[in-house]
């Protein structure tokens, strides 16, 4: 068995979610997490439920999305090894809610509470857009969308850092902030 972990690790890793604005490299980087430490994560559900949307979007939708990611937390927490990164989580879903709709189930904000993320990795807007079929916010939304993200963050009084530079250096820095974390 390796060392340091075990069965309730197992059943409630350290849960680690990649947030930020559209093209931010939150895929990436939860890959590339993931990797390093030899764990799973959990895809973004959105993105792959848009795409193949033959119409728009409804709030429906986004409901459901929203169901999903909590259904997807619950089904790789057993997958993981000590740590669970997630691509993307609820905090993302709550702002597309109000900015898309103005408005937001009701149920959403006890899921946020209740899900108990230990760390958040905000990533900033410091990489280039690259648009695609369904980004919807380049330009000035992206740096709107990075500061509500936090201000969500910080309402919660949730752990999280900021996450910035390029390639290997925007990995390294996440690294850095995971392994301080695992150390407290």
């Amino acid at each position: 068995m390796e060392e340091g972990f075990t069965d309730a690790r197992r059943m409630n890793p350290l849960k680690v979610v990649i947030t930020g604005p559209e093209s931010t490299g939150k895929s990436t980087l939860a890959e590339q997490l993931a990797s390093h430490y030899k764990t799973v994560f959990v895809p973004e559900y959105a993105r792959t439920y848009v795409e193949k949307l033959e119409r728009p979007y409804v709030y429906k939708d986004l409901e459901y999305i929203a169901k999903r990611q909590i259904e997807d937390l619950e089904k790789y927490k057993p997958l993981a090894n000590n740590i669970l990164f997630l691509d993307t989580f609820l905090i993302i879903t709550k702002v597309w809610f109000n900015i898309v709709y103005k408005k937001q189930p009701e149920w959403l904000d006890k899921s946020i509470r209740k899900c108990n993320i230990d760390l958040f990795l905000l990533c900033n807007t410091d990489l280039p857009w690259e648009p695609d079929l369904v980004r919807e916010n380049g330009g000035e939304m992206r740096e709107k969308l990075f500061l509500l993200y936090q201000k969500e963050l910080e309402h919660y009084g949730l752990n999280y850092r900021i996450v910035e530079g390029f390639g290997e250096d925007r990995v390294s820095n996440s690294i850095a902030f995971v392994d301080k974390f695992l150390t407290k």
